[in-house]
């Protein structure tokens, strides 16, 4: 992709080829617009067998294969020449890449082809082929027991070790090889002299990334004390990201851009799907196809080849690529442990249609737990955000983008919410990962009875709605509210480069007041990051319960224990320990927290739908 010169050679195991995340990598072809990319060559490696059983592919005969790959929207062309392998293959080769560059020169002339038919071969030949043939009585070449060590007894076993001396002499080192050891000039003929040409010195494959020219993203912000989707907010800054940078900056989306109210990134570009007879031949800087699979594979190599992706999605679904980001992030581990290979730019994922905010969608829909899935990579390449409103978004986004080498997780809300910081509060609580929110905080949050933490868009509001419950029912009740934006801060102290100090953690959040944390993910995330710090046993943590169904907002809420009111009952027990005044209210404080949590239920269940004031921004004059 924006790759117009280069063709790239994959080949794939008929083994791999049965997986569904393949299966579906076939339809690739149909995201690429050869007028501004250039091609990829698929090679179909049939040799019939997988570790232990036959493959699908290797059972179907060349019309079957011809039939099928054809169906996807290929030419197919089978290579099983064994007499003269490498002529067959070359000259396949030569015919693939003719064909690919009729497709190219059609496109870039203004002529494009609809459904253009790229090409693809099927290299036919035995497992192990020219390997031992068999031992012990069992066939090796043609079985499955080439598979792995054919000859995993050489060293002790004669009869193998003959075998292994008769296979590696098949291949004719006196040929290849001097007196010296040196490789024949015949063989050096071969490799490229200019080192840009070497298959594995290509600058795309290790130092191809050229950071993007980032708009100034408090153009985009908007006023505080409105409402606003943070969704929207950052859908026009990606937009602006697109047109300064038309062919280095991607979104892959798995069809849910405009349910997720990012469409205002298709303002100036449009979805590149070439299949399509409305946006062939059109470009586009996003991708939408509904498998978690392939746009996590399209991101993966338009990173690792120098370019920048995003991925937004549905939060329950990004579980669904778990597996490959791990992956990922072991592979970039390595390389950057490497003197030689270059910084690429970070993978940056934008979740959002949470669990909290599920108004038409069931419990399906319902799943955090890709923050835990990031957590658990190494310090140095995990960051989790969960910005509390558009301009804290904004400005996280922008951050993002710039970084390199991380595994980027942002968490945030789709539909309208309170817009709390000025775009200068925004930059200076980002930066900082959390800060105490004075507005809602009992004298600017000195000498607090309780801490109040809100982690996640939703949950934030309760603590805040909380916060202006207890001042009207409890003023004695001292509350100092803090914000956090920047998951990694509360990991101990040494384990994350983010992780607060014990002295900037006593100072956020006091060094022996009770602390209650309200967080959007699962609560046992939360207490694994702060395990190993000192006094925990003033800390309380509320998260997601897998609880939850087709439901009202404030509904799930209330099923997962982290309302207003459940707040404000752990804020009442928590100041119960230090201010007498609380003590003394405490069971009937709580005990009428517990009747509002049950009438408001029952409201919803009567009305389904939230009480009318609910979602009204906290007063606290």
């Amino acid at each position: 992709m924006d790759n117009p010169n280069l063709i790239v050679t994959c080949v794939v195991g008929d083994g791999e080829a049965e997986t569904g995340p393949t299966a579906t990598a076939w339809h690739a072809i149909k995201y690429i617009d050869p007028a501004e990319s250039g091609a990829v060559l698929p090679i179909l490696h049939v040799n019939g067998f997988k570790i232990s059983e036959r493959t699908i592919f290797g059972c179907m005969d060349n019309k079957e294969l011809a039939s099928l790959f054809t169906g996807y929207g290929y030419q197919v062309r089978i290579v099983e020449n064994l007499e003269d392998i490498d002529a067959d293959l070359h000259n396949s080769m030569m015919w693939a890449v003719g064909e690919i560059h009729k497709i190219q020169k059609a496109a870039r002339s203004g002529k494009p082809i609809m459904k253009p038919r790229w090409p693809m071969l099927v290299l036919r030949t035995p497992k192990g082929w020219s390997g031992p043939k068999e031992l012990h009585g069992q066939f090796i070449e043609g079985s499955f027991h080439s598979h792995q060590v054919p000859l995993p007894n050489a060293k002790k076993d004669q009869e193998e070790r003959q075998a292994l001396q008769k296979w590696l002499s098949s291949y004719g080192p006196h040929e290849l090889f001097t007196e010296k050891g040196d490789i024949i000039d015949e063989v050096k003929a071969v490799i490229p002299s200019n080192d840009a040409k070497k298959l594995g010195q290509r600058a795309e494959s290790y130092k191809g990334y050229v950071p993007p020219n980032l708009p100034d993203w408090r153009t985009f912000c908007v006023d505080k004390g409105a409402q606003e989707s943070a969704m929207k907010a950052i859908g026009s800054f990606i937009d602006r990201v697109f047109t300064q940078n038309p062919h280095s900056v991607r979104i892959f989306s798995p069809d849910e851009l405009e349910s997720n109210k990012l469409d205002t990134a298709l303002a100036h570009t449009g979805r590149n799907f070439q299949w399509d007879q409305f946006s062939n031949a059109k470009g586009g800087r996003v991708i939408e196809v509904l498998s978690e699979h392939l746009c996590q594979g399209f991101l993966q190599g338009y990173t690792l080849t120098g370019r920048v992706g995003m991925f937004p999605s549905y939060e329950s679904f990004l579980g669904i690529v778990h597996t490959m980001m791990v992956q990922y992030a072991k592979f970039n581990k390595m390389a950057q442990e490497t003197t030689w290979h270059k910084p690429v730019s970070s993978i940056n994922y934008i979740e959002t249609s949470t669990w909290a905010r599920q108004e038409h969608n069931g419990f399906s829909h319902q799943n955090p737990s890709f923050i835990g899935a990031v957590l658990k990579l190494k310090p140095r390449a995990a960051r989790v955000y969960l910005p509390p409103d558009a301009n804290t978004f904004l400005t996280t986004v922008h951050h993002c983008l710039k970084s390199t080498n991380y595994i980027n997780l942002m968490v945030g809300s789709k539909q309208p919410t309170p817009v709390y910081l000025t775009p200068e509060e925004a930059e200076s609580h980002c930066r900082a990962g959390a800060s105490i929110w004075r507005f809602c905080s009992t004298d600017d949050g000195l000498d607090p009875d309780v801490v109040l933490v809100g982690i996640g868009v939703e949950v934030m509001f309760e603590v805040i709605s909380a916060a202006a419950l207890l001042r009207k029912r409890c003023p004695q009740l001292r509350v100092r509210v803090v914000n956090v934006t920047d998951l990694m801060i509360l990991e101990n102290q040494g384990l994350h480069p983010h992780a607060l100090s014990l002295e900037a953690f006593d100072s956020l959040f006091g060094a022996d007041r009770p602390i209650h944390f309200n967080y959007h993910g699962y609560a046992s995330e939360l207490k694994g990051l702060l395990f190993g710090r000192p006094r925990l046993d003033r800390v309380s943590v509320a998260g997601y319960m897998e609880e939850g169904s087709t439901t009202t907002p404030f509904d799930m809420m209330l099923s997962n224990q982290v309302s207003r009111y459940h707040v404000a009952q752990a804020a009442v027990i928590g100041a119960s320990r230090r201010n007498e005044m609380v003590q003394v209210q405490q069971q009937e404080l709580f005990t009428e927290l517990n009747h509002n949590i049950v009438e408001t239920r029952k409201y919803i269940l009567a009305n389904r739908s939230d009480p009318d004031d609910t979602y009204d921004t906290p007063s606290f004059d």
